[in-house]
Formats: C-alpha cells, structure tokens, sequence
C-alpha cells in the first residue's frame, strides 16, 4: 500500500501554527512512509473563503519548504463530482429529502433541550411517503444507521467508539444545492485515495458520521490520528498574544523557515531528547506513534533559541536568500552594498532575527543621515577628529581592502598613538554605520567597501570639525 496523507486547510483565514504543525506532520509521515503528500484547499464556504487567504496558505507552505505531490485541488471545481455522488446515494436508499422548515427544525431542538435530550434531527422525512411540488425546497440527508456502533482506532487517542443512535441524519446537501463540509471530505478523500488521515481533534465528533458515510460508498476507511491541540505557555488557549499568528508573520518578524518547522514539530512529537533536528532526520525518525496525546504549550523563547542557532549554523547562503528578502523589504538596493552572505558571516552571532540583522546591516546599502547621539557622546572626544584623518590616510593608501590586514593597520596606528584600540575603532564605527556597534572594524570596512568607507570617513571628519 502506497501511503498517500492530505492537508485541507479551509481558505477562510491566514495559516497558522496549529494548521502549520498539521501540514508538517502529514508532510513527514508521507516522506517517511515513501508517499504521496496531497494539498486540498476545501473552499466550499463561499461567503468566507477568499483569494488573499488562498494565496497565503500556498506562500506559507511553499515558504516552509512543505513540497506537495498532488494539488492543490479545489472543492468548489468538484461539485459535478458531489452531485453524482448525492445522486448515488438517494437511488440506493442510502440518502434521502427533507423538507422540514426551519421554523420546525427550531421548535422541535428547543423542545428537546427542555427535555434533557441531545438536539439531533427526528427522522421525521426519513421514510415519509408525502407528496412535494417539484419547486419545494429541501436538503439531502444522509441516513445514518441507527442501531449498533462505529469505533476506529486512533493513531494517537487510541480506541473509539460512537453508538449509531448518537448520531442523527446529518446534511450532506444544503437546500441551494450545495455540499456540506462532512460529505465533501470523505469523497475527497476516497478519490484521491487517502490512506491517512492526520488532523486536530476538534474533528474527533465529525469522525464517526464520516466513517459511516465512507461505509455507505463502499470505499476504505483511512486510518485517523488526531492531533492535540496547542496551548499558550500560561495554559490557555493559544492566541496572538502566544505567537498563534499568520505563519507569514513569523517570516516578517525574520525567523528561519527551518526554525520554525524544527520548532513545530517538536510540539507534540518528539525523539527521544533530541531537539535540533535537520528535515532528513525528521523524516527518518518520524512516526504517528511518538504523537503525544497531551496537548503541547507555545514557548516563543525556545522558538527564539532555535532561530539563533540556525542562523549560526546553515550554510551563509540560505542564510542570505532570507536575509535578501528582508533587505528588500527596506527598500535596500543590494547591488549597492555588499554580498548578504558577508553579512550573515558579520551579523549572526549579533541578532537574533534576520530582521534584526537586516536593520543593522542597512547602512551598507544605503547613506544614512544621523549619527547616534549616545555613540557620539562616549567617543567622539578631543583628538577623535585626528584619529579619524591618521585613519583616513592609512585606508586611502591600504594595498588590499581584507578585514585582517586593515585591522592590523589600525591596530599599528593605535600603537603608534600610544592609545587604546577602542580609541580607534569607536569613531571608525560611528563614521562607517552612525552608531558604535557594529563587527569587528575591518569587517565593518569590508561591508561599506572602500568607496564608500572613505567618503563616509572625510564626511565625518568635516562634521566633527565644526
């Protein structure tokens, strides 16, 4: 058997970490498994569903490096498909029309809530004889079975079990014609031949009905694993204020994609004590086995640790394919400044996002028009000036533009002085960048680049003169 999962977001919001960790999830165990890997962009809430959302889910996942195999399809280019369907089903008997109002569907659940009983539909049309006109609206019904039960075994909860006379005739067609979330599933599902199904158990309750209906169609049943939720770290439901925002937002606010996927899948998951995983390693070792049943907490501070290792330890130019990108958000033109890869080898192990890095390192790519005040104060003293001209002299006249022999030269040139480096290289940074901190100083010279470096100098030695 071929192991073919989905994910099936509904295009109704942004993705967020909890519909992110279910796509992992199903990403991985496909991989693991040799599979297929579906994308299914259930859409058949027309009122809700919306490109800009559409579009953001496809970005998320293509962000997150979450390949798909096959997709994404649209539920709402299958709806001949539920028709044929529907059809099916009402000429084996396995479906059927109702044609209760809704004035009587409301007195009788109010009836029935006064009585201690669960509001379910009564059957009342379920084998009604009576005449309607061609023009009489209805909804289609499936017929649930009422007696005996349904159970599955669940990959993470376990055994579970629904007795049939819980469960009423749900709607499968609504009265304008259209189909409803539970039956579009399940013939999704079993044409594209889903073998598992890895989803939230805030769809446990849909389970049941969804087993019966593929039952009804006689196709198999793929096997579940329901997926506990995400808690914020003080316990409570996950919301903005935990970091349950648009994946994309993670991207603005400069993480790695790689730390937040190593991140997600460690809610819920885990492999022994191991933390930092690679995605090869995180397709090897993956099983819906290891799902804990418990539902997992948000800590954005780890979220942060993992983000500051990969930004020490990928490769300079992944690095710097994101660090592009946020650089370009600033209106930074990079072929007016340096490669982003000598920014990531300068700034990694100084910030702890790529936004982070991006704003700092933006004075290599475009002139800025303030010094900072507090830089300028603790080291632009007496003699600053004329340190800034011997430094001057010896850059203008340097033979190679590398960090280390510039480094040694200014080196010499405090020596020379008979002061301390940091004489030297504090007003160097607050002539080069506008502000005391920046990397070493020969690197500093190397991001500016030598034309630039020494206009930036003669323009704070004029400044400083006055």
């Amino acid at each position: 058997m071929v192991v073919r999962t989905r994910f099936a977001p509904s295009p109704t919001g942004f993705l967020h970490v909890g519909g992110a960790r279910t796509a992992l999830f199903s990403w991985l165990y496909a991989r693991h498994c040799g599979g297929q890997f579906v994308l299914r962009i259930e859409d058949t809430d027309r009122e809700r569903s919306t490109q800009p959302a559409i579009d953001a889910i496809l970005e998320s996942m293509q962000w997150l490096k979450l390949n798909w195999d096959e997709g994404p399809f649209y539920q709402t280019k299958r709806f001949d498909r539920y028709q044929q369907v529907i059809d099916q089903l009402l000429a084996e008997g396995k479906a059927y029309k109702c044609y209760c109002s809704k004035e009587r569907l409301e007195q009788m659940r109010e009836e029935q809530m006064k009585q201690g009983i669960k509001p379910r539909y009564d059957g009342r049309c379920r084998d009604s004889h009576e005449e309607h006109s061609p023009d009489e609206p209805y909804v289609v019904r499936f017929k649930n079975p009422t007696e005996g039960a349904v159970a599955f075994d669940d990959m993470v909860k376990g055994h579970i079990e629904f007795a049939n006379s819980e469960l009423d005739d749900f709607i499968i067609q609504r009265s304008d014609g259209t189909p409803t979330y539970n039956f579009c599933v399940v013939v999704d599902d079993a044409d594209m031949g889903i073998t598992h199904v890895i989803r939230g158990d805030d769809h446990v309750n849909n389970t049941p009905r969804q087993i019966n209906l593929y039952k009804a169609l006689g196709v198999p049943v793929p096997v579940f694993c329901h997926v506990a939720m995400i808690l914020g770290d003080d316990g409570t439901k996950l919301s903005k204020r935990h970091g349950a925002v648009s994946v994309m937002q993670y991207r603005e606010d400069g993480y790695l994609p790689e730390a937040l996927v190593n991140y997600l899948v460690r809610l819920g998951w885990a492999h022994g004590d191991q933390e930092i995983f690679s995605v090869p390693e995180m397709v090897e070792y993956f099983s819906l086995d290891a799902i804990s049943k418990s539902a997992s907490s948000f800590n954005t501070k780890k979220l942060d640790w993992l983000n500051a290792h990969y930004m020490k330890t990928l490769p300079a130019e992944e690095v710097a394919a994101e660090l592009s990108w946020h650089l370009q958000r600033l209106d930074a033109d990079l072929s007016k400044g340096p490669d982003p890869k000598l920014v990531v080898r300068c700034y990694a192990e100084r910030t702890h996002t790529l936004k982070e890095m991006a704003q700092k390192a933006l004075c290599y790519y475009q002139d800025f028009s303030e010094y900072d005040p507090a830089g300028v104060k603790k080291w632009m003293k007496e003699g600053s000036v004329q340190v800034l001209k011997e430094a001057y002299a010896i850059l203008s006249a340097a033979p190679a533009w590398e960090a280390e022999p510039l480094d040694v030269a200014l080196s010499d040139l405090a020596a020379r002085l008979e002061i301390g480096m940091g004489k030297v290289g504090q007003p160097l940074r607050i002539a080069l960048t506008g502000s005391a901190m920046s990397p070493g100083i020969g690197d500093t010279l190397v991001l500016c680049g030598r034309e630039r470096a020494l206009e930036r100098i003669s323009k704070a030695i004029k400044h400083f003169s006055v």
